[in-house]
């Protein structure tokens, strides 16, 4: 079992600050103790407004690496893309000295890219000081989803990323070909920061913290991991 601190907040406010003053002491103690600080991000609504307000801080970003958790196999410009997200939020103002690696490349599938990804994310520094994750309804965190083409290979291998096909529902959209980073990489975090919002999402994640099934729910691997140190961040 992983070891779980739940941070539960009356308001969205409320969690956005508290996880924006947390994330700045992780840099700053990263950047402190070993010269460089890592943060590995993820898209959706719950973490946006901590990294617009992240990115007007006057840290030494020339010294902090950001990188994604997770990405669809689109181009960066495409409206679905993570990469866009964390452009127009995180590495904004001071945000946009940091150095940032994406994981989308010039190889036509995410399997055929997987080693270029795979050399740039092993040259970050571990552990990582902050992976930040979400949860969807379907109990995917990253893009590790059900019963996904590349799931047991992504659970399972030491390598830090791998391709993912998921299932097309109505949680991945049309999308489904992905890059994520693995179990073994979201383990390699001295903190794991898992966000999610509304009675539906909480619901979930005590599914999935009740035990079954690690293929239906993949956030289970996650939450059943001996190593990892999350905490869970929740508001209405």
């Amino acid at each position: 079992m992983a070891t779980i601190v739940e941070k539960f907040f009356d308001n969205k406010d409320a969690l956005t600050a508290e996880l924006s003053a947390t994330l700045e002491q992780s840099l700053r103690d990263g950047i402190k103790n070993d010269g460089r600080a890592v943060l590995m991000v993820s898209g959706g609504s719950s973490p946006a407004p901590a990294y617009k307000h992240l990115s007007t801080l006057d840290l030494d970003w020339q010294n902090v690496d950001v990188a994604m958790v997770d990405e669809r196999w689109v181009e960066p410009n495409h409206e679905k893309s993570n990469e866009a997200f964390i452009n127009s939020t995180l590495l904004q103002n001071y945000g946009s000295a940091a150095n940032f690696i994406t994981m989308k490349n010039s190889a036509a599938t995410a399997k055929e890219g997987t080693q270029v990804c795979e050399a740039a994310y092993s040259a970050l520094k571990a552990p990582y000081d902050v992976t930040i994750l979400g949860m969807g309804p379907d109990g995917h965190t990253a893009s590790l989803f059900p019963h996904a083409e590349g799931l047991e290979h992504g659970l399972t291998t030491e390598q830090t990323v791998c391709a993912i096909n998921a299932i097309q529902s109505d949680v991945t959209g049309s999308i489904t070909e992905r890059m994520t980073l693995t179990l073994n990489a979201i383990a390699n975090s001295k903190v794991v920061k898992l966000l999610i919002s509304g009675e539906e999402k909480l619901a979930v994640y005590k599914q999935a913290k009740a035990g079954g099934e690690v293929n239906d729910m993949p956030l289970r691997a996650v939450l059943n991991h001996p190593s990892i140190n999350i905490e869970v961040y929740w508001a209405p």
